[in-house]
């Protein structure tokens, strides 16, 4: 809670008056210490709490005044709204059917369980489809308000995103003369003047762009109520960012281990730690920005690789132990974290932790979906484990469509990708557009593709590894996959479910690469990755009826 505020409001949590302060998300509101457990997982019941803070994974999800899937991290109360857990019973920190992650170490064979005894397959199917499902859906009360119509809007410029490379974008467009129309997921403060700003939106495209129209790009955004919004532009600025990765180990979807992003929005502005005894995994600018502003709730630090000296020098000064190439090997706890084991790489000793939460600080990842709903070329960029797009400075293959920041290539802010200003400036250029873009070479391994050859040739250990925290995907499933024969990321996905939850892989396809990657014996440019089809985020269809046909320009 920030300075001088004291107003609270008070709703209902689980059938129990609740008071919380005004204005704050719900899931930083009942963090005291720790992250909230608020659900359960759809599968084996596994506990959940607050993971990425950003709104894009599904361990917060609740249910408000009847409406299943409300992320906690983003959604703020209001006075007398109802709230509920979602998939526990009778709680999310005591659930019964907590014990099929006992019942099934080995995993629930979704796929070709229960084909004998006949008379149990149509009981047993009923529970898979029980496991498979998302929250109840929503109650008559919450579905019976009247549609709002969508809205249609033309735009010679639109940019998508409104952080630093993207609000340079649309300063360098309005000072050429053109008002931009600027689209964020998140709040916009101090928005630049001149621009049609629009904030809490979720972009897709739809088609991939014509090519031959005067507004080639079309483009849907939904707003929080659920309202669609239909874009025809002409050139399109994509300034998305990054996040930070999530990262594979035995139990590693424990409530306590979450990502940098995911700690700070937990705390808030000024906040305290949502841990006391944290192991910091990452050696660079996100461990530092953790250390600076909670050395003291540190225990550890480890990295993959080195440790930059400026995380040495804060790490010195707090008195915290660093261990530089380690492997995460699991954590212990039944509800939440309680230990670490780290593996010093190259089979190197092994060293145990007391701590509360293990923080992902390790590296950033392109938010690229737009980019494949666009069709643009990619490439396999091993620094950071992703894909990016192949561009010319901040052209794209797809004409009219260029990229800016961390979207554009490393995630590293020292790394050299084009500007929001390069980019507007390719936008508003009357040249043609470039014809032929540099041949991606042979890129050596990335460092994390020696770290999970290391990771998957450990052998032994407890606990459960989840792949796809979303799906309730485990890591055993995978690799039964990969031992009948399926290959490819693609031919993994319809087989297993992975990379088919609400947050549509971004914490599970860059890691699967990698796994992919060491058991196939091929590079993960060549793994490939699954389709992206818009709107690659959940729309209702009553947004998605709402919205107006956009007619052909003149």
């Amino acid at each position: 809670m920030g300075p001088g505020r004291a107003a609270t409001l008070e709703y209902s949590l689980e059938r129990r008056p609740h008071r919380s302060p005004a204005g704050v998300p719900l899931a930083a509101a009942l963090t005291n210490g720790r992250p909230p457990i608020l659900q359960r997982s759809i599968r084996y019941h596994r506990p959940r709490a607050p993971f990425c803070g950003t709104g894009a994974c599904t361990n917060c999800l609740v249910r408000v005044n009847g409406v299943p899937n409300v992320r906690a991290c983003r959604y703020v109360p209001s006075p007398g709204d109802r709230i509920e857990s979602e998939n526990a019973w009778p709680s999310p920190r005591f659930d019964l059917l907590g014990v099929l992650d006992t019942l099934f170490p080995g995993g629930i064979d979704t796929v070709r369980g229960f084909r004998r005894p006949l008379f149990a397959r149509t009981l047993y199917q009923r529970v898979v489809r029980r496991l498979a499902a998302y929250g109840r859906i929503p109650d008559p009360s919450a579905s019976a308000s009247v549609p709002r119509p969508g809205e249609l809007l033309h735009a010679e410029h639109v940019v998508v995103g409104a952080g630093g490379a993207g609000r340079s974008a649309a300063e360098r467009l309005i000072a050429a003369g053109a008002r931009p129309l600027l689209l964020d997921r998140s709040a916009i403060p101090d928005p630049p003047v001149g621009a049609d700003v629009r904030p809490g939106l979720l972009a897709a495209f739809l088609p991939p762009p014509t090519g031959d129209a005067a507004a080639p790009f079309e483009l849907l955004a939904v707003d929080g109520d659920g309202r669609g919004l239909r874009i025809g532009a002409r050139r399109v600025v994509l300034a998305t960012g990054g996040f930070d990765a999530g990262l594979w180990f035995a139990n590693g979807d424990r409530p306590g281990v979450l990502t940098a992003e995911g700690a700070e929005a937990l705390a808030g502005d000024g906040g305290r730690a949502p841990f006391a005894r944290s192991l910091l995994f990452g050696g660079g600018s996100r461990a530092a920005t953790i250390l600076e502003r909670w050395g003291e709730s540190v225990e550890a630090v480890a990295a993959p690789g080195a440790i930059s000296p400026a995380v040495v020098r804060l790490a010195s000064e707090h008195g915290v132990p660093l261990y530089p190439r380690s492997l995460i090997r699991g954590v212990g706890g039944r509800r939440s974290v309680r230990s670490a084991v780290l593996v010093t790489r190259g089979g190197g000793p092994t060293t145990p932790l007391e701590v509360d939460a293990v923080v992902l600080a390790h590296r950033r990842l392109p938010n690229n979906p737009m980019l494949f709903q666009a069709g643009a070329r990619m490439r396999w960029d091993p620094a950071p484990g992703a894909y990016v797009p192949v561009r010319a400075g901040a052209a794209t293959t797809v004409p009219g469509l260029s990229v800016a920041g961390a979207l554009a290539g490393s995630a590293d802010p020292s790394g050299e990708v084009p500007s929001g200003a390069e980019a507007a400036e390719r936008s508003l250029s009357s040249a043609p557009w470039p014809a032929a873009f540099p041949e991606p070479g042979p890129a050596a391994p990335g460092e994390m593709e020696g770290y999970y050859r290391e990771l998957l040739g450990l052998s032994g250990g407890t606990g459960r590894w989840i792949a796809c925290a979303c799906e309730d995907v485990g890591l055993p499933e995978l690799k039964d996959a990969h031992r009948r024969g399926y290959s490819g990321i693609e031919v993994i996905k319809r087989y297993t479910g992975l990379g088919t939850g609400l947050c549509q892989g971004r914490y599970c396809l860059s890691e699967a690469l990698l796994a992919l990657s060491v058991w196939e014996g091929r590079p993960p440019s060549e793994v490939g990755y699954i389709t992206q089809r818009p709107p690659v985020m959940p729309v209702s269809l009553e947004a998605l009826a709402s919205l107006p046909e956009l007619p052909e320009a003149a």
